[in-house]
This record gives C-alpha cells, structure tokens and sequence, in this order.
C-alpha cells in the first residue's frame, strides 16, 4: 500500500465512513498518517468506587446492578447508569449518545474512565469513555492519542484505521539531510511517524515530537525562501499622485490616529511611490485601527486611478467592510465606487458585481475568496489588501497576474508575534508593527474565576442585558465528546436557556454550520435580534458588533493566549465599558499562571511575549495558537528554538547550494519539487 492509496483501502474503511473521512481532509493513507493526535491519556490503574477523590481524572470499575435509564427531552438523548459498591456511590450520565445504553447490561462489568466530581456524597461522572474490562487492561498505564474528530468518527475507530495504515503502507522517503538530523539529534522520519501516534514512552513522544516539529518549520521555511529566491524583484509599474490628499483625508477624521496608525499609514504610502511593488505585512494588535489603514490606502489608489482589493476571511466581515467604507465617503463627502463580490451571491448579483468592477477602473472591491476564484475582469488593479488567512505570497500575486494585473499586495495580521519570531516567519514581507490602541477606547477589564463563581457570571450577564448589551459566549467543542471533558456549544445552549430569563434571546454559532446559516446568525446578532451569542471560535475573525460588553469563554485554559486576546478583542469596541470573564476548568498551576497574563494586560505584543517565556521549548504540550501560522504540530511559541533552529538549516544549505543539486540534498529536492507541485507553484528544482 503507497501514501497515495485512497483511504479506502484500508482496512475497516467503507463508503460511509470514507465519506467522514474525506470531511476531515483525510483522502490517502498519507493523509490519515499525517492527522497527528492533540492529545495523549495516560490510562490509570482501575479502582473501586470507594477509591475515588473528588475532582480526579480516574478509571473506575463499575459491576452493572442495574441496567441503565434512557431519558428524553426535546433537545437530546441523555443516558444514565447508577452504581454502589463499597459504601460508595457512583452515577454516569452520557448526553447525545443512546447507542451506548447498548453496553451497559444488568450483570455487566465495566471500566469507566473521566473525571470525578463529588456532590452530595455521590460521585459523578459526565461523557466518560467506556471499556470492557478486557479492552481497558489493553490501554491500562500506556499512552494513548486523542484524535481531532468528526461526528460519525470515533477515536477508537481512527486509532486502529492509522494503526492498520502505518503497518501496511510503504515508507516515507527520509528526505532531511543527514548533517542537520545529527547536529541537531532529530529522529528517522518514519520512526518519528510512528512514535507519535503510538509512543512506547513519554521520552520517545517528545523525541518524535522534536523530529515533526523541526521538519513542519523546516519545509515551510525552505518553500518560502526557495520561492523568494525565484522571485525577481518586480519594478513597481503604478503611477501614484502625490500623497498630501492621504494627509487631507486624515484631518477629516473626527478622532486622532495613533502614532502606529500614522506611521504605518507613511510606510504603505512610501511602499506604493516605491521601485518595487510592495509586499507589506501590517501587524496590528486587536483594536490597533487597521481598517482606517486599509481604507485610506484603498482610497488613495483610487484617487491615483486605480482599482483596489479588500479580501476578507468570512462574508460577515466582508459585508462589515463594505458598511463602513461607505459610512467613510458620506463622512469625506466623497462619491466612491465601492463593489462587493462574495461567493453566497446570486448568479445576477456576481454578474452584476462582475460588470461593476469592469466599468469602474477606480473602484474599491470588497470580496471573499471569490476575488481571485470568480471570472472577475479587473481594470487597473494596483492594490490588493489581504488578511493572514488569504496569504498566498507569490502564489497569490501569480493569480493575479494570470488576469494581467500586477499589484501592490498588503497583509493585515492581527496575531500579535514577538518581532524576532515575525521576521523568520514573514521572511519574505516588510513588517509594520501596530502596537497602539486608539485613546478613545475604554480598556477591557478581565477576571479569571472558577466554576463557583457561575451564579454570579449569570447574574451579571443578566445586568449586562437588562442594560441593553449583548454578550458573547465561547466554548471549545461544538458537542459533547467522549474523548473531550469540555464545555459545547449545542449542550450549553440548552442549559443557558434554562438558566436565564426566559425573555433572553439565545442562539449559538459553530463552523459546521452551512455558509448562509453563519451569515444570518450574525448579522441577526449585528442588528441586536439576539441578546446571547454562544460560539466556538469560529468568531473570533474581525468581527465588530460596538453594542456586545461581555466576552465569556468557557474552559479558557484550554486555549492559546493568543487566541485568548483575540476573542476578548470582538467586545471593546463600543463607547460602554466592556468585560471578559474567563472561566478556568483547571487546577493547574500553571494554567493559572498564563491566564493570569490576561488578566492583567490587554496588550497583545505584551502577551505573545511574556507567552514564549513562560511557556518555553519544554512545555510539550502546548497550547495551539490560530491564525495563519497555525501549524498541524508545532507552535510558534512552544517551539520558538526549533524554528530558529530550522530558520538557521535553510539559510545554510541553501547559501551553499541554492538549486539543491548536491547529491546529499537529492531527496530533499525531490521531497520540495512535490511540494511546489502539489501546490501549483512554478519552480525549477
């Protein structure tokens, strides 16, 4: 079997689970070998129920007296088995799983495994995973991996689907150069491969960590600088006016811009009168003002003429966009034609969109991916603005001069990275740095509390509401995970709902949901048609609704800090006071610690920066941060020192042999010509 067998192929993979498969991005055996686990358990020792404490992550035996209790309510399916033994007593609720009633047969045995909470002197269990005595004496005090899942997929099943992969398929060429896996003591690739998802002990995880870690930052800093280097400087072909109308712009404007904000703004402008075209990365902390940027820059290109680009991640910021830029010529009293292109438009209004931008070779265009995948005919395009997300790089402008344009390309990032790690990671963009927020902005005031303080949460998300706001609420799951002991989205509506005012209009927000149902929902949150906002993080991206007060995130221990700042940056943005209430489910100590990092500062260089040292390179399991250097193993914080290490391999091999051509980089070669190709990127290896 090769990695590009279909997936289908192996064993215990049908039509219907290839089709799950397939919504997970897992096409080929290799797919599946490179879905890595986001965790690990380390199964306990089983006990009696009287063995139990309060508060433990445990593995308990339970002797089936009798058989479990289906109840049903609207919303869901919940499962409830009681047991005694020992003087103590034991009751396990499942929601949403009814098939697990199945297992749970009076005169049964079986092992339990979750965490234990202890109320009225009866131990509770809620989602523990389930096994036969037999089974958990399988996994019992070894490591096992916890798997990103999709409803329909279960750990167990993916466990032994990337079991029977790794033993039946072909070997990964090893491709990393000998020199560089000695100097810096990494592992055989395949080894690695397979130490990751099944390690015989904490010290080969990390080991197989290590090697995956180095190759991720390694592959994706040798593409960039291999594409850099085919890249000739391209000669700027714009004619800009003079900028003093920018300058006249800025003075209409009924607040004062920050220092950053004036700064970066003369840095674009300087970029687009340049020699070359500019390839610019903002790096805006949350609320620093970046739209006020790209909207003078927009404006300014067509003042000189041209058309510009906005491209936007989500539909909602898209149509944001367009809102605002509007309300910005009717302030400047200016007639502007403003074009807005996304995919979930109508056949005629793309049309119509469409014959817009061609009639208009001054327009400031607003879109979705749809900007580049459309039939769009652009005229004059000197400007395209693009989040982290929309980083194509070279590729992007490639796209671009496919319809004979050939623009200035600008990225906004509103992921805060300490400088040093920026320009390793942005290696082949400019860098302005946004690290002010505007004065009139009241500071967000934070707190980190426990579970017990929840009846106060409510209460003062009650007040927040009563005085007209609206709050938002964040949870890391979607629904309830056997594998996952974490607040969800579809669960936890339902118990706020039963919490709150039945008056309180509550809805909730999660990324499977289809394309127009996301849209409607925040646009109903926008227009204040709901009250209570419960998501994951699928809104943490840009979008900007003044009246919301209150961020709450459940389980903020389970999040990055800087998705943390991210999500605390969607309030604030009003004139009110704003709040972020950060519910921590750990006992840690460490948990603690980076939280407290939150708590006290709302300055997000501020937070990268003291995240990297406290987290350091020995902090395995780190907490994976969003954005576009999302990557599917290594963390740019966590793993700081192996990407400056990997920054330091390329720059060396590639200073003594630019083309790859040495035969002891000959697998390295064939491994990055794969790359390109994969990717549709032209380049001669």
């Amino acid at each position: 079997m090769e990695l590009t067998t279909p997936i289908r192929e192996v064993k215990g993979v049908g039509e219907k689970t290839e089709g799950l498969l397939q919504n997970m991005g897992v096409y080929t055996v290799g797919d599946i070998l490179l879905h890595f686990p986001r965790d690990y358990v380390k199964y306990p020792r089983a006990v009696e129920i009287n063995e139990l404490s309060d508060g433990a992550q445990a593995a308990v035996i339970l002797r089936i007296d009798k058989p479990a209790v289906m109840r049903r309510t609207r919303a869901m399916t919940i499962t409830v088995l009681k047991g005694e033994c020992c003087d103590g007593k034991l009751e396990a609720i499942w929601f949403r799983l009814p098939y697990i009633a199945k297992g749970l047969k009076k005169g049964k045995t079986v092992i339990l495994y979750g965490k234990v909470i202890c109320r009225n002197g009866t131990f509770h269990m809620e989602q523990p995973a389930l096994f036969t005595p037999e089974d958990y004496t399988a996994v019992e005090e070894t490591m096992q991996p916890v798997y990103g899942l999709t409803r329909g997929i279960t750990n167990k099943f993916l466990t032994k689907t990337i079991r029977h992969a790794l033993d039946s398929c072909d070997s990964f060429f090893e491709y990393l150069p000998l020199d560089v896996r000695t100097k810096y003591e990494l592992a055989e690739y395949n080894y690695a491969l397979d130490q990751v998802h099944f390690p015989d002990s904490m010290d080969t995880l990390i080991c197989a960590r290590r090697r995956l870690v180095f190759d991720e930052f390694f592959l994706f800093l040798m593409t960039m600088q291999l594409q850099k280097n085919g890249e000739e400087k391209q000669l700027n072909p714009h004619h800009f006016t003079d900028p003093k109308i920018v300058q006249d712009y800025i003075a209409r404007l009924p607040y004062e811009l920050t220092g950053a904000q004036k700064r970066t703004i003369d840095e674009v402008l300087s970029d687009l009168r340049g020699e070359v075209l500019m390839q610019r990365l903002i790096q805006g902390d949350v609320g620093s003002g970046k739209t006020i940027v790209a909207f003078l820059s927009m404006l300014y290109a067509s003042d000189s003429g041209y058309q510009s680009a906005l491209m936007a991640p989500t539909e909602v910021l898209a149509r944001q966009h367009e809102q605002s830029f509007l309300e910005l010529c009717e302030r400047f009293e200016i007639e502007k034609t403003i074009v807005l292109l996304t995919g979930s438009m109508t056949a005629k209004q793309k049309r119509e969109a469409r014959a817009r931008i061609k009639e208009n070779p001054d327009a400031l265009i607003i879109g979705t991916h749809a900007l580049i995948q459309e039939a769009v005919e652009y005229q004059n395009l000197a400007l395209v603005i693009t989040d982290e997300q929309h980083r194509f790089g070279v590729r992007q402008r490639e796209l671009f001069a496919e319809k004979g344009q050939t623009p200035h390309i600008l990225v906004m990032s509103a992921t805060p990275i300490p400088r040093t790690l920026a320009i390793i990671l942005y290696g082949d963009l400019s860098i302005s740095v946004m690290d002010e927020v505007p004065a009139t902005r009241l500071p967000i005031k934070n707190c980190v509390v426990g579970e017990n303080y929840r009846p106060k949460a409510n209460a003062f998300l009650e007040k927040e509401i009563r005085a007209g706001h609206q709050v938002y609420i964040i949870c890391p799951l979607v629904e309830a995970s056997e594998n996952y002991d974490a607040n969800n989205v579809t669960d936890y509506t339902e118990q706020l709902k039963a919490s709150l005012s039945p008056d309180v209009r509550i809805s909730c927000l999660h990324g499977k949901m289809k394309a127009a149902e996301k849209n409607q929902i925040m646009e109903d949150f926008k227009d204040h048609r709901i009250d209570v906002l419960v998501s994951t993080t699928v809104i943490e991206v840009g979008v900007n609704v003044p009246n919301a007060t209150v961020m709450m995130i459940e389980n903020a221990d389970r999040f990055g800090l800087a998705q943390l700042h991210q999500l605390r940056g969607r309030v604030g943005r009003g004139n009110a006071q704003s709040y972020c209430i950060m519910m921590n489910a750990s006992d840690s100590d460490r948990a603690k610690e980076r939280l407290e990092i939150l708590n006290r500062s709302n300055d997000g260089f501020f937070i990268a920066s003291e995240d990297l040292k406290l987290r350091g390179p020995g902090d395995f399991f780190g907490i994976r941060q969003s954005g576009d250097m999302s990557f599917m193993i290594a963390d740019i914080y966590t793993d700081a020192k192996v990407l400056q290490h990997a920054s330091d391999e390329v720059k060396r091999i590639l200073s003594e042999d630019p083309a790859l051509q040495m035969e002891k980089h000959e697998n390295l070669r064939i491994k990055m010509r794969e790359i390109f190709e994969r990717g549709e990127v032209s380049l001669s290896l």
